[in-house]
């Protein structure tokens, strides 16, 4: 009998001694509590959590990478649109993340969404396709403020897809193709800007010799007849046709 209970006690000091042995690896930290109150934070590698007296709550510190939901955002301009994102985080301070808040992953879960559609509401669609980079670090660094308190780091916010309805997508194209249209329309005014000032500039110099002006009309002549065209036009100077058209003037009131 004797023997019976201290084979008994044996085995309840082994199974107590297994219990109060915990081995931490390099990326977990043990919480430990001494009769309900914080008492430190041990790890890695081996700790003595003594039975009943002392508890202890397990913390990864790695980076953990969570993808938030598609969310339904309302854009300042009052387009709907879908979007997604992933959220980078990491424990640092793994007091503050088991004794300041129930549960730290779904409550960074949470405000992420929240957030998502405060931020790009505030945003026109334009700004949300063209401007995501800016729209990520500020999503980041509103997430990081509200979670430093449950030592919580958000290293980074990265936006993934952006759907757009199929008719929005019809008048996102549209207003690309008439922006390219303007586009085209300005660029050609420029030219025909630019050359109206070149011609001007040319004819000035044409006007100061009378030979330059016949050389020029002759030139013209060689290109058109280079292009083996059957009509050719030959211009005539104008002060060749006005002497004619003054005289015509002169017999018109005698006649009449």
């Amino acid at each position: 009998m004797v023997s019976y209970f201290f084979t008994l006690l044996g085995l309840a000091v082994v199974l107590l001694v297994m219990y109060a042995i915990r081995v931490l690896r390099e990326y977990e930290r043990a919480v430990v509590f001494f009769l309900g109150r914080f008492q430190s934070v041990k790890g890695p590698g081996l700790i003595i959590i003594i039975p009943v007296i002392q508890t202890m709550e397990r913390v990864d510190l790695r980076t953990v990478v969570m993808d938030v939901p598609t969310q339904d955002v309302i854009s300042r301009d009052n387009v709907s649109v879908k979007v997604n994102a992933v959220v980078y985080y990491r424990v640092i301070d793994p007091q503050s993340a088991i004794i300041n808040v129930e549960h730290y992953d779904e409550a960074v879960s949470q405000l992420s969404q929240t957030t998502l559609r405060s931020v790009l509401g505030k945003h026109e669609l334009d700004e949300m396709l063209s401007e995501r980079d800016k729209l990520n670090v500020d999503i980041q660094k509103i997430l990081d403020e509200q979670t430093d308190a449950w030592g919580v780091k958000v290293t980074n916010v990265e936006i993934k897809h952006i759907d757009l309805d199929e008719s929005m997508i019809r008048a996102i194209a549209k207003q690309a193709e008439a922006e390219r249209s303007r586009r085209a329309k300005v660029i050609h005014a420029d030219g025909e800007a630019q050359a109206a000032v070149k011609l001007t500039e040319a004819a000035r110099e044409l006007s100061k010799n009378s030979n330059a002006i016949t050389l020029r009309y002759m030139q013209t002549l060689i290109d058109i007849a280079g292009e083996q065209n059957s009509t050719i036009v030959f211009p005539l100077p104008m002060d060749l046709i006005n002497p004619l058209l003054e005289q015509q003037a002169k017999k018109s009131p005698g006649a009449s």
